[in-house]
């Protein structure tokens, strides 16, 4: 659905974006992961054609971005990361606005906003002027203006930045909602927590280089080495689980940490079973069992410098 071939800027000297390549597939939630100035907005500005590359490629659905641009503004949504709002129009007139510039007929704009407003938790606040909203309220109506034309494909750059925790919340609520209506969502975020949650796919930028990129659970076991297993056991038998686990194959490492194992894993749901079945065998006292929930933000610290444009 998206798809990049060695897209590259230039700002004179500076290269924001080199050489890019990535895919996307229908459906996908890609988060696009990176510090503050490693190229992120740049790339998701040529995506959604308000950039020109420098040289390289950009395709949407198929269609070629930089050359046929009118046909890849219907298929698409962007939010940016700040937007400008009309203070001095109501709710429902913005949205009627950006109804009217997506060419939507008349007879359809009220259903149309009505829809938006709905999904975006927004309904109540439909006649109230937008300068009376909280900043959290004003992110919705932007993802709400987003929608408005029912895109195959958003492009989100930091939609939750500057957010209260509720507010961020709610917007990683509204992210999931469109996950589950089928949407390709391309989210952009400095801050890992909020793309763990929802994230099938990742991709982590520094000064402009695509370092890695892929499977959230593929990407895990290549940068940490494997899945990680928590297990609690009974006082005392911590020794003789560590000494079962090495025994094992699929357990490359293990240790213990402020009195739970950690076993660092590498094999199928078979394999996890087998372990736990081998510790019960050997008369360990297992209180409980898990795979530790994946963690991105050890994958971005281990492959990344802290390196910016």
């Amino acid at each position: 659905m998206i798809k990049t071939q060695n897209l590259r800027k230039e700002f004179g000297k500076l290269v924001a974006v080199d050489d890019l390549n990535l895919e996307i597939e229908n459906g996908d939630i890609f988060g696009f992961i990176g510090p503050n100035g490693a190229g992120k907005t740049t790339t998701i500005r040529m995506l959604a054609t308000l950039l020109r590359p420098t040289s390289g490629k950009a395709f949407v659905d198929g269609i070629e971005v930089t050359a046929n641009h009118r046909k890849v503004r219907p298929l698409i949504g962007f939010m940016p990361d700040f937007f400008g709002v009309y203070d001095d129009v109501k709710v429902w007139e913005y949205l009627d606005f950006f109804a009217a510039a997506y060419r939507i007929p008349k007879r359809e704009r009220s259903a149309k906003v009505d829809d938006v407003l709905d999904l975006t938790n927004l309904m109540g606040k439909k006649d109230s002027f937008v300068e009376e909203l909280s900043r959290g309220m004003k992110q919705r109506l932007c993802l709400a203006k987003t929608l408005i034309h029912a895109p195959k494909v958003l492009f989100l750059d930091e939609p939750a930045s500057g957010l209260d925790p509720r507010a961020r919340i709610e917007i990683k609520e509204l992210l999931k909602k469109l996950k589950a209506m089928g949407k390709t969502i391309l989210v952009s975020s400095h801050i890992l927590p909020e793309l763990a949650d929802f994230c099938n796919k990742v991709g982590i930028i520094e000064k402009g280089r695509l370092i890695i990129a892929g499977d959230v659970k593929k990407i895990m076991e290549q940068v940490v080495g494997g899945r990680i297993l928590e297990i609690r056991v009974l006082d005392g038998d911590a020794p003789k689980a560590l000494e079962v686990m090495s025994e094992l194959s699929s357990i490359k490492r293990s240790k213990e940490i402020e009195g739970i194992l950690q076993a660092q894993f590498a094999g199928t749901l078979e394999d996890q079973c087998s372990v736990l079945r081998a510790l019960v065998n050997a008369d360990v006292k297992v209180l409980s069992f898990a795979e530790q929930a994946t963690d991105l933000e050890d994958i971005f610290m281990k492959v990344t410098q802290g390196i910016v444009s």
